[in-house]
């Protein structure tokens, strides 16, 4: 299907007055920087723009501009003009807030391949390693307001899910814009010391517990740890302190996928894939088991109990691993 043009979005963003903005559960910095960079443009429109995100704002990401315009979404479900959902690969995946808002229209704005293009004006860009990119060229292109905040926080989106520029998705046009954005006032350094220098001790303290659970499949082409709930309340860690820790495995010469099993209270396992190669697209193993994501990038939550569902989860990995060797 052919996506809405940013012109077609841009005339709904200007034509409608009460908007709600909502991203995904667990949220990153793609789906917070997405999600404030829009808002703060359409109050310079003049717009009454509503932010909701079932975990509210995440301790890590506080230091955003327009952080304040974030909340949790309400019990009882409110009418909107135009409800706009950012980052999100499926609609069940904006959790409360997708059921609390209610419009006529919906503008779908993502990055996932696996993203079913739910919603009236939909643009779904998989080639681009972050939505925030998206957003910096819909603003760009559509004469939408960008200042200083709202260039920072679409820094943070793009920075964030490129891996700060790792990740093989980041070309030489997110550099482009990345510089754009610099242009605009972002102070590099600063945001880089808050994003990747300032995690609480308790966080260096889970990857301590983690570490210890590691475990290698596939002559150590397959890693993995596991979070318990038990470990989880001894350490009193959030939910947003095992961001990014998978990495270390994904890190580790000769490991090709990555890992990553957190117990959850309803009796289900989220689970966090990373690969280094294309030939093992972890989105069709997420896929398989209700979830999704990007090729090199994916999750899902599994019913099960924590080692009943390692289990299932390394069998299909080193399934495909196997496939590919």
């Amino acid at each position: 299907m052919t996506n809405a043009s940013f012109a077609e979005i841009a005339s709904a963003l200007r034509e409608n007055q009460r908007i709600a903005i909502l991203s995904h559960v667990r949220p990153d910095g793609d789906a917070f920087g997405s999600q404030l960079a829009l808002a703060l443009s359409l109050q310079q429109l003049g717009k009454d723009v509503t932010v909701w995100n079932e975990d509210g704002m995440l301790e890590k990401y506080s230091f955003l501009a327009g952080r304040d315009l974030l909340t949790t979404p309400p019990a009882e479900p409110e009418e909107f003009d135009l409800v706009v959902a950012l980052d999100t690969a499926t609609q069940p995946r904006l959790g409360a807030a997708g059921d609390a808002a209610r419009a006529p229209k919906w503008i779908n704005i993502d990055h996932h391949v696996s993203n079913p293009r739910y919603g009236d004006l939909v643009y779904i860009d998989p080639t681009a390693p972050a939505t925030g990119q998206i957003l910096f060229e819909l603003l760009s292109r559509e004469q939408l307001p960008i200042n200083q905040e709202i260039a920072e926080n679409l820094f943070v989106a793009i920075s964030t899910d490129t891996g700060s520029f790792q990740y093989p998705n980041t070309t030489a046009h997110t550099f482009e814009i990345s510089a754009e954005l610099l242009k605009h006032g972002v102070d590099l350094g600063r945001v880089s010391q808050l994003l990747y220098e300032s995690y609480p001790r308790r966080r260096v303290e889970l990857l301590r517990e983690l570490l210890r659970t590691m475990r290698f499949e596939a002559d150590g082409r397959v890693a993995s740890f596991s979070l318990s709930l038990e470990t989880a309340g001894a350490l009193n860690v959030l939910p947003e302190d095992n961001e990014g820790l998978i990495d270390h495995l994904r890190a580790i010469e000769g490991v090709i996928v990555a890992a990553f099993f957190e117990e959850l209270p309803e009796g289900k396992v989220r689970i966090s894939l990373r690969s280094k190669s294309n030939q093992a697209d972890v989105s069709a193993i997420c896929v398989s088991f209700g979830g999704g994501g990007h090729k090199l990038a994916a999750g899902a939550r599994v019913r099960g109990t924590l080692p009943e569902v390692e289990e299932r989860i390394l069998d299909a990995i080193c399934d495909v691993i196997d496939g590919h060797s």
